[in-house]
């Protein structure tokens, strides 16, 4: 899907990531503030020129070997954190600035076969009601939803989002955050999305590139990165835990719990947006599981899985953190070092992990086509 490479030196912080990612979907910029991640998108963008890299998005090259593309050429829709709407023009105004970029910047050879049109756009994103209002009649998330939707109609083939919810309260992430998934599903245009917020990357991500001072910590799958040991340092210890992939077995319309097979074994969450076949990205907090060395009886929790130690690690001068093989996947468990040392727990001991279903957070997506 695409290759990026960059080097940049500036006012004492140096930037040297490489990133290579094959498959569509969205690629989230992970890490503190002030790590590079925006460095990095403008560099993306052609809004800032590196010392030295090498862009490409589906096989065109936008820098590096001698070429450079200008900002206004690479068809990247930027979405910032603030909605740069054009205040003394409407909704439809702004939607029709990005169709008109696309034809002065994008020749016809280059455009998609499918192109993203106003009448697909304005129903995905509910902005029919809002066609005729001026931009300071919009709240914070419809601003962003038409910020979007610009984008989209200049037909990009990358959609940058640099933290495009970091200005809305929690209310207005939570309204925007299911148009974002439903652009992620329903279009087949690679996204980077920039963020500081690890609920926003649970919620969006299909690869996470983990960042700090310049530099890429782990990148891959966000199961797999989920595990690494500076993602706690990021996070903070209360976030810690593993982040599990599984299919939709099972529905129950009236309670609105799944059933969720995973490596070995079956979840059940609160999940009533998802049917049976559907992909699901689970989260599971380290500091709500809990372990026992023998099969457990007569409990209120429901979710009763077996697994085996594969590793214990330190996590402070009181816990350790420990990885618990689930048939494939790993779940993370912390239990104090007295905990761990009365259980005897060592790797290759099997054991029963037990979850609250009320801890679990679960959301649908749409399997990456590889």
């Amino acid at each position: 899907m695409f290759s990026i490479r960059a080097r940049k030196r500036r006012d004492g912080f140096a930037l040297d990531v490489a990133i290579q990612v094959s498959t569509p979907g969205v690629v989230a910029l992970f890490g503190r503030s002030g790590c590079g991640k925006t460095t990095l998108a403008n560099i993306i963008a052609g809004l800032l020129r590196a010392d030295e890299a090498h862009v490409e998005i589906d096989g065109v090259v936008l820098e590096g070997a001698g070429r450079y593309v200008p900002a206004e050429r690479r068809r990247i829709g930027y979405v910032f954190q603030d909605a740069r709407l054009f205040p003394h023009l409407d909704v439809m105004s702004n939607l029709r600035y990005g169709e008109r970029r696309a034809r002065r910047f994008a020749p016809h050879a280059s455009r998609p076969a499918q192109a993203i049109t106003l009448d697909k756009i304005a129903p995905m994103l509910a902005l029919e009601p809002l066609l005729s209002r001026r931009v300071h009649q919009l709240s914070g998330g419809e601003r962003q939803r038409v910020a979007l939707g610009r984008a989209l109609l200049s037909q990009p083939r990358l959609l940058l989002l640099d933290e495009p919810l970091a200005s809305l309260d929690a209310a207005r992430r939570e309204e925007v955050l299911p148009y974002l998934e439903k652009l992620r599903d329903e279009l087949a245009i690679p996204i980077i999305y920039v963020s500081h917020q690890f609920e926003e990357v649970l919620r969006l991500a299909t690869h996470v590139v983990l960042m700090d001072r310049g530099k890429v910590l782990s990148q891959g799958a966000l199961d797999d990165v989920s595990l690494h040991p500076e993602l706690r340092a990021i996070v903070g210890a209360e976030a810690v835990g593993s982040v599990l992939r599984g299919t939709v077995e099972s529905c129950d319309g009236g309670t609105g719990l799944a059933g969720v097979r995973i490596g070995n074994n079956s979840l059940q969450l609160n999940l009533r947006e998802a049917r049976a076949g559907s992909a699901v990205r689970v989260q599971l907090l380290a500091r709500d599981v809990i372990l026992a060395t023998s099969r457990p009886e007569n409990l209120s929790v429901r979710n009763v899985l077996t697994g085996t130690v594969a590793r214990i690690v330190a996590d402070d001068e009181d816990s350790v953190l420990v990885h618990v093989d689930i048939g494939g996947p790993s779940v993370l468990a912390r239990v104090t070092r007295a905990a761990s040392s009365s259980l005897a727990l060592r790797s290759g001991l099997p054991v029963w992990v037990l979850v609250k279903t009320v801890s679990i957070r679960g959301h649908a997506f749409v399997e990456a086509r590889r």
